[in-house]
């Protein structure tokens, strides 16, 4: 398996996984080669981010007018690992890695119905004010539900 940046050893990454979201590949998010468009990912990547997010009870509260967060992408890297066809089956892993004061590193992990990892990336999220577009701390509560299965930043 290629190697990256991100992943010390691959089996206990793989393991510290829990949340997914399950995908089957549109037709129409396929190339002439019948590939999964090389783009898709990315949004495969994003609907898990926000079940994840929903799963923490995140998005309930940045999605309310009154509320003065929101989250933003800061970066976002996949790596294709595995060829992906029209029709397949996939689970769309996210978890938390590092936790920094308003940002978090995001994991993402693709498996096909087989079990084999397909699909690998990481990004950051950050939570900003509204108000002034700057980096909002998260909250005590938000840190704990992250911490579940991250390591903390220095």
């Amino acid at each position: 398996m290629k190697k990256m940046g991100y992943v010390e050893e691959i089996t206990s990454w793989e393991e510290e996984f829990e949340f997914f979201y399950k995908v089957k590949v549109r037709f129409s998010e396929t190339d002439m080669f019948g590939h999964l468009n090389n783009t898709v990912p990315f949004t495969y990547f994003e609907q898990a981010r926000i079940e994840y997010f929903k799963s923490q009870g995140f998005m309930q509260d940045w999605v309310k007018p009154e509320n003065e967060t929101i989250p933003v992408v800061a970066d976002l890297q996949c790596d294709y690992l595995s060829q992906i066809f029209f029709d397949e089956d996939l689970k769309i892993y996210v978890k938390a890695d590092t936790i920094g004061n308003s940002s978090v590193d995001l994991h993402y992990m693709a498996k096909k119905s087989d079990g084999s990892i397909c699909l690998a990336g990481r990004g950051t999220i950050v939570q900003i004010s509204k108000k002034t577009g700057k980096g909002a701390a998260w909250t005590e509560d938000m840190r704990y539900l992250f911490s579940k299965s991250k390591k903390s930043a220095v």
